[in-house]
């Protein structure tokens, strides 16, 4: 017998045929003689259309009163899952995610799993019973009812998972598996056997939107093996795991992040400590800085660029107008019509030349690139936002089609 954690995503249950597949793909789990627990988003845009509710009657509610409304979405999910499952004939509970065992940090909208403790869950499933689970939920130490975050039940399942150690970890969504590029806008996409967790991670927080990246770094931490499949077609899915077997593979995918700003700050003293400052009070606000370039010097002056989340660009802009008038620089300016493309693969460690394949990708299509950033396994670049998916397509056809 194995304990075999599922996640299914909103798509997965958007309306009553898909809660029935759900349904039969968890039972069909169980009649295999597994233990299951199933871990659920909310139905469908259900999430956007509370969010939308919540500005109808309040735009700058407290974040304490809008995790109380974004996690109902969840309970009707469970609850209706629970009862596909009761109408096929199977013993089956549904859990929120306190009752559940998930004790959260209390930064509301954005909370961190500190601990999970089981004992609910372990005392159903020792009655036979499948366990739905309320994902992207918990519960603060002053008993407030958290949210997660976007991607948060990828989390749930994984801190589910690890805790309870499980055989496997199943992520269930509408495509089929990691794929070198999204398979929606890439005709040619491959979708790979397995990846590494240090690729999956890259991809992930470079906008691939298969994985939520706080649960690879977790899966990555307590060696918890993902399986990624589709609710909707039967075919083997990706496995995520420590050691990948693509050797041959330069590169593992291609993804695209349309959620960036570049932020420019003009004439700036060329002096010890001024790049300090302003980096600081962007720390300070908790704001994350990804790619930056700074000028060589000249006349005194240089310019300082970076990058940092579209919806924090607003909260950037606040700091470096501050920044500007109190060290005499001459101008900053704020792009929001970027996009940053990645390439990402263990193969680049020990192949020279793929930066340059890149690049020479960008050439041919007669696309600029305006920033730089690279690692060991990845490579990233920022162009013009109306250039993504031509830049996508034409690096996925040099490194997967020729």
């Amino acid at each position: 017998m194995s304990l075999i954690v599922q996640k299914f995503g909103g798509s997965s249950v958007a309306n009553a045929e898909r809660v029935f597949n759900v349904a039969r793909i968890v039972t069909s789990t169980y009649d295999e003689g597994n233990d299951v627990v199933v871990v659920v988003s909310a139905q469908g845009d259900t999430t956007d259309d509370l969010i939308a509710k919540g500005n109808e009657i309040n735009p700058n509610a407290s974040k304490r009163e809008r995790d109380m409304l974004l996690s109902a979405g969840e309970q009707i999910s469970i609850s209706l899952l629970a009862m596909a499952i009761e109408k096929l004939g199977y013993p089956v509970v549904s859990l929120l995610g306190w009752q559940a065992g998930f004790q959260t940090s209390s930064a509301h909208t954005s909370a961190r799993i500190k601990r999970v403790v089981p004992n609910r869950i372990r005392k159903e499933l020792d009655k036979k019973c499948i366990v739905v689970v309320a994902g992207f939920q918990g519960i603060s130490k002053y008993d407030d009812i958290t949210t997660l975050g976007r991607g948060g039940s990828d989390t749930s399942a994984v801190a589910i998972a690890a805790a309870m150690h499980a055989d496997l970890c199943q992520i269930y969504t509408d495509v089929e598996g990691v794929y070198t590029a999204d398979p929606r806008k890439v005709k040619n996409a491959r979708k790979l056997k397995d990846i590494s967790y240090d690729e999956m991670l890259e991809l992930a927080t470079l906008g691939a939107q298969v994985l939520n990246n706080r649960s690879v770094e977790m899966a990555k931490k307590y060696n918890i093996e993902l399986e990624v499949l589709s609710s909707l077609v039967k075919a083997p899915g990706t496995i995520v795991k420590e050691k990948s077997k693509m050797e041959k593979m330069l590169i593992s995918g291609v993804a695209k992040d349309t959620d960036v700003a570049r932020i420019s700050v003009i004439g700036v003293p060329d002096e010890p400590g001024f790049a300090f400052k302003i980096f600081s009070k962007l720390s300070s606000k908790n704001i994350n800085v990804d790619i930056i370039l700074q000028s060589i010097g000249h006349n005194g002056k240089k310019d300082i660029s970076f990058t940092v989340a579209k919806d924090r660009a607003a909260d950037a802009e606040k700091c470096v107008q501050d920044y500007v008038e109190n060290v005499n620089a001459k101008d900053f300016i704020v792009n929001t019509e970027v996009a940053k493309i990645s390439i990402v693969g263990a193969g680049m460690e020990s192949h020279a030349g793929v930066a340059t394949k890149m690049f020479e990708a960008l050439y041919d299509a007669q696309i600029n690139i305006q920033m730089i950033a690279t690692s060991e396994i990845k490579v990233s670049v920022l162009i013009d936002k109306k250039d993504a998916d031509r830049a996508v397509s034409a690096i996925h056809e040099k490194f997967f089609e020729q």
